[in-house]
């Protein structure tokens, strides 16, 4: 798995040279980019530049046209690049080839003035110039694709061309057709370019070479000498699958179409060899998976069609390119951007910025900056990555001076002859370790590790990386040596004795309690050994023990003493270590190694990529106690899952040899059982994990004739799945989730592109295991699991969802058996759901979870949840008297659907005034409307509706009739029913007593809340409860109760006056104006009412409380005057 972080580097290339004889400038653009033991070659039309692509990105040779040889012989149009990077050939425009020869010279380049860095300069020069025998005038070739020792070109005219790398042109040739007509067994002869286009597709099903008579270009090969196949694409979009010799290319004879692909959209393809997949990208923008090894099947589509953005947008894709691995490809297209998906079609990295997840429409480009910002906004044309998978280097299709390097974290995915761990999740990049770990507020983070210089500048790259078991040590190593990392104190540990590290080539890490084992190749014999050493020291003289192996080893595996070593094609050795003495820099400790089996397992299938210990659970069909027991501690493991290169995954049984076939299309998995040392294991009952395109697989024991069960996460928790751009680091055993990452960008002023960032999340399954122990009758082991995982902040959620995939999963029986349904299906079916509730019911989140997994269900089946959750209104009842409103309020609903709508107005009514109480004027509001609306609905439906709610109103609130009266003349309820006038009562009820007591604030969120029409109430109240007795006391009063040094404060006081102004109420006017100082407010009163100024003026006055306002009052005298001198001087 890969996942870019940091900013792109950008590397810049020269400019295209002026021809003298042409008179203009010519178009440099970068036509070839290929990387070989870390050096990069990039061809133009006019030229060829050698780079380091190692530490240090440095140019170290070039070789430059001149302006007569372009225009003698053309410019530069196909090149290729031997593989012992010795030899270079060019096709220019005119038919000339070239070979160039790259020479190194014996000066090392020092960089920054340090040591020397390795690398050489590079001297490239022109040896031959052929003219090629093409006779057509107009002829246009293919890329190239070579051996080691012939060239083999694609023309136009459907035929292939081989050439030697020193420039001998064989005769073109056609290819033989090993694929025969069904009426008869003759081979026949034919163009590979002769292939009919297929209009109805069928993308998934390969057919035959037919013969034809058309002919049609040759637009692009593709060889992988692994697999001795050559893909031919030609300019109707079709791809033909060729068979080629053992000897190579140079067996024209030999090469024979064996399928073609029912495809005739195809723009580019590439072969991942090891893993056996053709990509194949379409005009349509999207890239089909092929499965070599099955004749060429559909295996999966991937797009991002589902992130907003069409063909449209990004164009056809113009290049595939496949990591070292073979694990995860980069796409490019031609109008935007480029993305990198993993093998399983899980999107781990795209340039093009996400404005919206499944958009209706596809994201508009917009030219801002930011958008500016974005990478390859002008198209993909060449990608490549270098041989580690550190970099992806790509090439723009508008630009022609700079190449653009990605960097890229890889993930450890258990493979090969490095272990992993449970308790850390790692990334590693070339100079980093990138760890997953939790902050302050348990949210998980990306931490970079930078390693020290001192280190890493001489053994760069980072290769392997491991964590100890406990996740306190880190174990790194890079071309040479090793070194270690204390998580906890936070040091490094080195060699002593750097010639000691140069002497050590890893190749793989394992490790074993406090003991780092380490895979060492001895360059001078060609051999491999196993060193192990203490983790407290790294010295030579601090060395256990020293174990030559029998060969190259493909697969380590370790499980507490026993190590598995696994060579080609299946040979599998399991060792025991037996340590004597303590491990400490004190002490002498002794450890022995003895072999305790051997096996040589004769297969066809494909070699194992990854091969885990899996430790024995079950004896006699019962589950084993503890794996700290004696008899699990002497148990030697006797079985092992094995991970085949194409996704197959099996259970090898080491007493035997008998292979059991689980599953397929697995990219990686994790072995859960006896792999923690956490005392709170929550996923000690699952046997393990694994993760393809179907998503997440669990594995559980089973007793039985079927040892073990697999449940599809897909099928049973349909929102477990991460997003089809998180992929999967691994497990937190104490925590009971998965954790994954995805790609982020963040966008900064000042620099030309985004910063990409890993960004951790998590997924649990506890609701799985507890759903998984339910089924199996283990209620007590249900119980203490979920006790183990109450304080966790995800438990809630968990038992969400507990509940809803039981239940959904029962609503789903119904349906299919609604007419058959047995007794004993519904019995069972209903049994779990029961026993999920009684669970639940143990903890206080079981009122919460109830009602919102209702929320998330057609009403049509709440009868059956409540039926085994408990009754509705007694969970309401319980809401009630514990105060928890909101969840309360959820339950109105349910109890509406299943009790009628008497009852669920009478809960209704009595939550209305609790909240009210509490002040919770938002969730009463809810409530008024609720309360309201299924009123009406009551009233038009049943003739007796119009008793239940008056008689419950008058039972609650007592007699209310003379108010009801008034309550006719309301504006707010023009047509007053039984249930309008209980709930008119109770806000009516709560108003007074808010004002009443000059809550003002509370008023207004009320008012707010409830949409209670206050004029109405103003208007009915002014002699009661909004009466103020006089000036000076309400002025004192309210400017207490409003605060208004507040904003918030002062925006009430606002609303009020607004209110206040629509009823004309003069003495809340003046006050709500004089607190706010709205002057124009004040004034036309007073102009008006001479003797109200006169009243107001005393007050303000005569008490020294009131002394701010005395310039308020001196404004308004002025303002005041002003208006009587002009009135007099009109008179």
């Amino acid at each position: 798995m890969y996942m870019a972080y940091g900013w792109p580097q950008v590397i810049a290339v020269s400019n295209g040279v002026r021809s003298s004889d042409a008179g203009g400038i010519v178009d440099d653009r970068i036509i070839y980019l290929k990387i070989i033991n870390r050096l990069l070659l990039l061809v133009t039309p006019t030229h060829l530049q050698l780079w380091s692509c190692s530490q240090h990105k440095v140019r170290i040779g070039k070789y430059v046209r001149d302006g007569d040889s372009v225009q003698r012989e053309g410019e530069n149009l196909q090149a290729i690049w031997s593989p012992d990077t010795k030899t270079i050939a060019v096709l220019t425009s005119s038919a000339f080839f070239h070979i160039y020869k790259v020479q190194f010279s014996g000066k090392r380049l020092l960089i920054g003035g340090k040591q020397p860095s390795g690398l050489f300069l590079a001297n490239i020069s022109l040896v031959i110039t052929e003219k090629a025998p093409f006779s057509e005038k107009n002829w246009t070739t293919s890329n190239f694709v070579c051996d080691n020792k012939s060239i083999l070109i694609g023309l136009s005219n459907g035929h292939l061309q081989l050439v030697t790398w020193n420039a001998e042109f064989s005769s073109y040739f056609e290819v033989c057709s090993h694929a025969c007509s069904p009426n008869s067994l003759d081979a026949t002869f034919h163009s590979l370019a002769n292939i009919p286009s297929d209009r109805n597709r069928n993308a998934c099903t390969p057919s035959s070479v037919p013969n034809s008579t058309g002919k049609s270009a040759i637009m692009q090969l593709e060889v992988s000498l692994l697999l001795r196949l050559l893909v031919v694409l030609n300019s109707h979009g079709q791809v033909t699958v060729c068979s080629i010799s053992k000897k190579g290319l140079k067996q024209t004879d030999s090469i024979k179409a064996e399928w073609r692909l029912n495809t005739d959209d195809v723009m580019c393809t590439s072969i991942a060899s090891e893993q056996q997949i053709l990509a194949v990208g379409c005009s349509r923008g999207v890239v089909e998976l092929y499965d070599l090894a099955d004749s060429t099947s559909c295996l999966r589509t991937v797009s991002l069609y589902d992130w907003g953005y069409s063909m449209e947008d990004t164009g056809p894709v113009t290049c595939i390119n496949w990591t070292p691995d073979n694990y995860a490809f980069a796409v490019g297209w031609k109008f935007r951007g480029l993305a990198v998906w993993s093998v399983s079609g899980c999107r781990l990295m795209c340039t093009i910025r996400q404005t919206g997840v499944s958009s209706a429409q596809s994201p508009m480009v917009k030219t801002n900056q930011e958008v500016r910002s974005e990478p390859l906004m002008g198209g993909t044309a060449l990608l490549h990555w270098d041989e580690y998978g550190y970099k992806l280097y790509a090439v723009e299709e508008s630009s022609s001076d700079k190449i653009l390097a990605f960097s890229f974290g890889k993930y450890c995915l258990n493979r090969g002859l490095s272990g992993t761990t449970y308790i850390r999740q790692i990334l590693y990049g070339e100079d980093r370790v990138l760890i997953v770990q939790s902050d302050d507020n348990d949210e998980l983070k990306i931490l970079h590790l930078n390693l020290p210089v001192s280190y890493i500048s001489q053994n760069w790259p980072v290769l392997h990386v491991v964590a100890s078991k406990d996740g306190t040590y880190l174990a790194v190593a890079g071309l040479h040596g090793l070194i270690l990392y204390d998580l906890r104190h936070k040091r490094w540990r080195f060699f002593g004795d750097v010639t000691q590290e140069q002497k050590i080539e890893c190749k793989g890490l394992l490790w074993m309690g406090k003991i780092i084992i380490l895979c060492n190749f001895i360059d001078s014999s060609n051999t491999y050994e196993l060193l192990f050493f203490p983790r407290y020291h790294l010295d030579q003289s601090s060395l256990l023990f020293r174990k030559p192996l029998l060969g190259k080893p493909i697969i380590m595996d370790v499980f507490q003493d026993y190590i598995l070593i696994t060579y080609r094609p299946f040979d599998v050795h399991i060792f025991h270590v037996k340590v004597s003495g303590e491990l400490s820099p004190t002490s002498a400790p002794y450890l022995q190694l003895s072999t305790v089996r051997e096996l040589s397992i004769m297969t066809a299938k494909s070699h194992p990529a990854s091969m885990r210990f899996i430790p024995d659970l079950t004896i006699g069909g019962k589950l084993k106690d503890s794996l700290s027991s004696s008899n699990i501690l002497g148990h030697q493991p006797s079985r092992c899952l094995i991970l085949r290169t194409n996704g197959e995954l099996s259970l090898l049984d080491l007493d035997d040899g008998h292979e059991q076939v689980l599953t397929n299309s697995v990219e990686l998995f994790w072995v859960t059982c006896g792999h923690s040392e956490e005392k709170e294991n929550l996923i000690e009952e699952v046997s393990w994990l694994d993760y393809g395109h179907r998503g997440m697989q669990v594995w559980y024991p089973s007793p039985g004739a079927d040892p073990f069960k697999q449940e599809d996460f897909f099928q049973l928790d349909p929102e477990l799945e991460f997003d089809r751009e998180v992929y999967p680091l691994g497990l937190l055993p104490n925590a009971g989730i998965i954790v994954g990452v995805s790609q982020r960008m963040s966008f900064t002023a000042g620099t030309e592109f985004p910063c990409y960032e890993p960004c951790p999340q998590a997924q649990t399954i506890l609701h799985c295991l507890l759903r998984h122990l339910l089924q199996r009758d283990k209620s007590e082991e249900a119980l203490r699991l979920a006790y183990l995982s109450a304080e966790k902040h995800h438990f809630s959620h968990c038992l969400e969802w507990l509940l809803f995939t039981v239940f959904d999963a029962e609503i789903s029986r119904q349906s299919s058996n609604k007419i058959h349904l047995s007794a004993s299906t519904k019995s069972s079916s209903c049994s779990l759901l029961e026993k999920t509730c009684d669970l639940i019911k143990n903890f206080p989140e079981y009122l919460d979870v109830v009602v919102s997994v209702a929320r998330k269900t057609d009403g049509r089946h709440w009868a059956d949840l409540f039926t085994a959750a408990g009754r509705s209104t007694e969970l309401f009842e319980e809401c009630f008297q514990r105060r928890w409103y909101r969840t309360a309020a959820c339950y109105i609903l349910v109890i509406a659907k299943l009790e009628g709508p008497a009852v669920s107005q009478y809960c209704a009514l009595r939550l209305l005034q609790a909240t009210l109480d509490e002040s919770l004027y938002e969730l009463a509001g809810e409530l008024v409307q609720f309360l309201l609306r299924s009123g009406r609905e009551y009233e038009s439906s049943a003739s007796e509706a119009d008793k239940s709610p008056r008689f419950l109103g008058y039972f609650l609130f007592g007699s209310s009739s003379r108010r009801q009266s008034n309550d006719w003349k309301s504006t707010s309820f023009k047509e007053p029913s039984a249930h309008v006038a209980s709930v008119r009562n109770i806000l009516e009820h709560h108003a007074s007593f808010l004002m009443s007591g000059k809550e003002l604030s509370k008023l207004v969120a009320f008012v707010k809340g409830t949409q209670f029409d206050l004029v109405d109430f103003l208007q009915r109240e002014r002699l009661r409860c909004a009466h103020l007795d006089n000036f000076a006391s309400g002025l004192e009063l309210v400017g207490q109760k409003l605060q208004m040094g507040t904003l918030q404060s002062r925006l009430d006081a606002e609303f009020l006056l607004a209110h206040m102004c629509s009823v004309k109420f003069k003495e809340w006017i003046v006050i709500l104006a004089t607190l706010l100082r709205r002057m124009e407010v004040l004034f036309d009163l007073f102009r008006h009412d001479p003797r109200l100024w006169k009243a107001y003026s005393i007050t303000l006055q005569s008490h020294p409380a009131f002394d701010e306002y005395l310039d308020l009052l001196d404004l308004l005298e002025e303002k005041l005057a002003s208006v009587r001198d002009v009135d007099e001087n009109q008179l």
